[in-house]
Protein backbone atom coordinates (compact mmCIF):
# COMPACT_ATOMS: atom_id res chain seq x y z
CA UNK A 1 0.00 0.00 0.00
CA UNK A 2 1.37 3.50 -1.06
CA UNK A 3 2.10 5.72 1.77
CA UNK A 4 -0.02 9.46 1.07
CA UNK A 5 1.64 12.79 0.72
CA UNK A 6 1.06 13.31 4.38
CA UNK A 7 2.48 9.93 6.00
CA UNK A 8 5.63 11.05 4.09
CA UNK A 9 6.02 14.08 5.84
CA UNK A 10 5.49 12.49 9.16
CA UNK A 11 7.80 9.94 8.27
CA UNK A 12 10.57 12.80 7.09
CA UNK A 13 10.05 14.99 10.04
CA UNK A 14 10.31 11.78 12.59
CA UNK A 15 13.45 10.15 10.71
CA UNK A 16 14.75 13.33 8.67
CA UNK A 17 17.14 14.84 11.72
CA UNK A 18 18.65 11.28 12.40
CA UNK A 19 19.24 10.80 8.48
CA UNK A 20 20.72 14.00 7.89
CA UNK A 21 23.30 14.37 10.73
CA UNK A 22 24.55 10.84 9.96
CA UNK A 23 24.82 11.54 6.46
CA UNK A 24 26.31 15.10 6.86
CA UNK A 25 28.95 13.11 9.47
CA UNK A 26 29.89 10.38 7.03
CA UNK A 27 30.73 12.84 4.00
CA UNK A 28 31.82 15.91 5.86
CA UNK A 29 29.88 17.81 2.65
CA UNK A 30 26.53 19.16 3.24
CA UNK A 31 25.50 18.36 -1.09
CA UNK A 32 26.85 15.16 -0.63
CA UNK A 33 24.62 14.60 2.84
CA UNK A 34 21.63 15.96 1.22
CA UNK A 35 21.73 13.41 -1.99
CA UNK A 36 22.48 10.94 0.43
CA UNK A 37 19.87 12.34 2.47
CA UNK A 38 17.20 12.21 -0.88
CA UNK A 39 18.53 8.33 -1.81
CA UNK A 40 17.63 6.94 1.79
CA UNK A 41 14.09 8.18 1.37
CA UNK A 42 13.36 7.57 -2.08
CA UNK A 43 14.59 4.06 -1.09
CA UNK A 44 12.55 4.14 2.46
CA UNK A 45 9.37 4.94 0.53
CA UNK A 46 9.75 2.35 -2.21
CA UNK A 47 9.80 -0.26 0.38
CA UNK A 48 8.16 1.41 3.36
CA UNK A 49 5.43 -1.69 3.19
CA UNK A 50 8.30 -4.47 4.12
CA UNK A 51 8.76 -2.57 7.69
CA UNK A 52 7.53 -4.23 10.69
CA UNK A 53 8.53 -1.96 13.22
CA UNK A 54 9.67 1.63 14.25
CA UNK A 55 13.09 0.06 15.20
CA UNK A 56 13.08 -2.23 12.03
CA UNK A 57 12.62 1.40 10.27
CA UNK A 58 15.11 3.32 12.20
CA UNK A 59 17.56 0.44 12.16
CA UNK A 60 17.38 0.20 8.12
CA UNK A 61 17.37 4.49 7.94
CA UNK A 62 20.96 4.16 9.26
CA UNK A 63 22.23 0.96 7.46
CA UNK A 64 20.62 2.50 4.24
CA UNK A 65 22.44 6.13 5.02
CA UNK A 66 25.57 4.35 6.29
CA UNK A 67 25.69 2.70 2.87
CA UNK A 68 24.69 5.68 0.52
CA UNK A 69 27.23 7.73 2.23
CA UNK A 70 29.97 4.92 1.57
CA UNK A 71 28.86 4.75 -2.07
CA UNK A 72 28.85 8.70 -2.43
CA UNK A 73 32.40 8.56 -0.83
CA UNK A 74 33.87 5.62 -2.88
CA UNK A 75 32.51 7.36 -6.10
CA UNK A 76 35.10 7.85 -8.70
CA UNK A 77 33.42 11.38 -10.33
CA UNK A 78 33.35 12.77 -6.70
CA UNK A 79 34.31 16.56 -6.18
CA UNK A 80 35.00 18.20 -2.98
CA UNK A 81 33.67 21.51 -3.43
CA UNK A 82 31.90 22.54 -0.43
CA UNK A 83 34.29 23.47 2.17
CA UNK A 84 34.10 21.28 5.09
CA UNK A 85 33.20 24.80 7.56
CA UNK A 86 30.12 25.17 6.06
CA UNK A 87 29.00 21.36 6.80
CA UNK A 88 29.45 22.15 10.35
CA UNK A 89 27.17 25.45 10.03
CA UNK A 90 24.15 23.03 8.85
CA UNK A 91 22.00 20.87 11.18
CA UNK A 92 23.73 21.80 14.62
CA UNK A 93 22.31 23.48 17.57
CA UNK A 94 24.52 26.02 18.62
CA UNK A 95 25.95 24.95 22.08
CA UNK A 96 27.48 21.91 19.95
CA UNK A 97 28.83 23.33 16.59
CA UNK A 98 32.26 23.64 17.78
CA UNK A 99 32.26 20.06 19.28
CA UNK A 100 30.16 18.70 15.83
CA UNK A 101 32.96 20.57 13.98
CA UNK A 102 35.63 19.19 15.65
CA UNK A 103 34.45 15.70 15.29
CA UNK A 104 33.55 15.98 11.37
CA UNK A 105 37.37 16.40 11.52
CA UNK A 106 37.89 12.51 12.88
CA UNK A 107 38.73 10.26 10.17
CA UNK A 108 35.73 8.73 8.66
CA UNK A 109 35.75 5.63 10.98
CA UNK A 110 36.05 7.08 14.17
CA UNK A 111 33.80 9.87 12.63
CA UNK A 112 31.14 7.35 11.97
CA UNK A 113 31.04 5.56 15.50
CA UNK A 114 31.58 8.81 17.93
CA UNK A 115 28.59 9.85 15.93
CA UNK A 116 25.65 7.46 16.13
CA UNK A 117 26.64 6.80 19.86
CA UNK A 118 26.83 10.15 20.89
CA UNK A 119 24.54 12.16 18.59
CA UNK A 120 22.26 8.96 18.17
CA UNK A 121 22.39 7.36 21.25
CA UNK A 122 22.98 3.91 19.46
CA UNK A 123 24.89 1.21 22.37
CA UNK A 124 27.91 -0.82 20.43
CA UNK A 125 25.94 -3.61 20.04
CA UNK A 126 23.51 -1.79 17.48
CA UNK A 127 26.23 -0.06 15.77
CA UNK A 128 28.25 -3.12 15.25
CA UNK A 129 24.90 -4.53 13.83
CA UNK A 130 24.46 -1.78 11.57
CA UNK A 131 27.43 -1.10 10.63
CA UNK A 132 28.25 -4.46 9.89
CA UNK A 133 31.65 -5.18 12.04
CA UNK A 134 32.92 -7.11 15.00
CA UNK A 135 31.43 -5.17 18.49
CA UNK A 136 35.35 -5.33 19.17
CA UNK A 137 36.01 -3.45 16.34
CA UNK A 138 33.17 -0.56 17.40
CA UNK A 139 34.38 -0.45 20.71
CA UNK A 140 38.41 0.06 19.31
CA UNK A 141 37.07 2.82 16.90
CA UNK A 142 34.96 4.59 19.72
CA UNK A 143 37.81 4.62 22.35
CA UNK A 144 40.20 5.81 18.99
CA UNK A 145 37.79 8.48 17.90
CA UNK A 146 37.35 9.62 21.82
CA UNK A 147 41.08 9.86 22.11
CA UNK A 148 41.86 11.84 19.30
CA UNK A 149 38.35 14.33 19.84
CA UNK A 150 39.78 14.77 23.56
CA UNK A 151 43.13 15.91 22.20
CA UNK A 152 41.47 17.99 19.53
CA UNK A 153 38.86 19.95 22.32
CA UNK A 154 41.84 20.19 24.67
CA UNK A 155 43.80 22.10 21.49
CA UNK A 156 41.10 24.31 21.16
CA UNK A 157 40.36 24.72 24.74
CA UNK A 158 36.50 23.82 24.77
Amino acid sequence: MALTQEQRTQAVERWGDMVWRLALARTASVPDAEDVFQEVFLRFFRHEDRFQSDEHRKAWLIRCTVNRAKSVLSSPWRKRTVPLETAEEVGVEDDYREVYSAVLSLPGKYRAVIHLHYFEGLSVAEMAAMLNMPEGTVKSQLSRGRALLRDMLKEAEL
